[in-house]
């Protein structure tokens, strides 16, 4: 469904990647693990044609996406939710609710998602639809933005480091929630620095200094072992 080959990207002139490939089938959760400054959301961002892309091609159903702006990206399908969360928080829960509805309405059908069925999925976001969305907590506020991702209607989902400054409690739920999407079908990309990805993934990729140093799946998946070696730079 996604590929990405030699893909050399970065801010004006200086590059971040260099050279990565990875490939996302249908179904599938792939974690993109790596330290900070690893190139992991740099790596979103090129796929969302946020960033400058020097070399390489990102290409979805078989397609390149080389001349394809960001929002028709998303009208693709492909749907981005970004560290920082990205929501308008001076509008209430249900407003940025509605507003992503209205981002996935062209790509509406039979097993859409709608706001009550992302409510039923975060059934404490449906208590606080009327308080502003900067009221809520680190962890409620991470799970609207990913009510607002499959209000988009995603074909691929990429979350950027939905664990980032939240409780262990917290990441478990979250965790617990994407665990229940994979099993309905969704295809996912996972940004993390935390191993809770590891849960899900069934393809792995390390990512070091803008490379891909670990490319794991199936039965292949990594030992912490020679995982932590690829996270800390240990393996030649």
């Amino acid at each position: 469904m996604l590929r990405v080959e030699g893909l050399r990207a970065g801010y004006g002139a200086a590059g971040i990647l260099h050279g990565v490939d990875i490939h996302v089938e249908p179904g599938e959760a792939v974690a993109v693990l790596g330290p900070n400054g690893a190139g992991k959301t740099t790596l979103l961002r090129a796929i969302s044609g946020l960033v400058r892309v020097f070399d390489g091609r990102v290409i979805f159903d078989g397609a390149s996406l080389d001349r394809v702006s960001p929002e028709a990206r998303t009208r693709k399908g492909i749907v981005h939710v970004p560290e920082g969360r990205g929501m308008l928080r001076t509008l209430t829960v249900r407003e940025n609710l509605a507003l992503a509805e209205l981002a996935g309405k062209d790509r509406r059908g039979s097993s859409s998602w709608t706001i009550a069925s992302v409510l039923e999925l975060f059934p404490s976001l449906a208590a606080l639809s009327k308080a502003p969305s900067a009221n809520l907590s680190g962890g409620q506020q991470q799970m609207l933005a990913i009510a607002r991702g499959l209000l988009a209607q995603p074909r691929v989902f990429m979350l950027d480091e939905p664990s980032f400054g939240l409780a262990p409690a917290v990441v478990n739920g979250i965790y617990s929630v994407l665990a229940e999407l994979v099993r309905r079908g969704s295809t996912m990309v996972i940004v993390e620095q935390n191993a809770a990805a590891l849960k899900l993934a069934s393809r792995i990729y390390v990512l070091r200094n803008g490379r891909v140093v670990l490319d794991s799946e199936g039965s292949e998946l990594p030992s912490r072992e020679r995982l932590l070696d690829a996270y800390v730079g240990n393996q030649p």
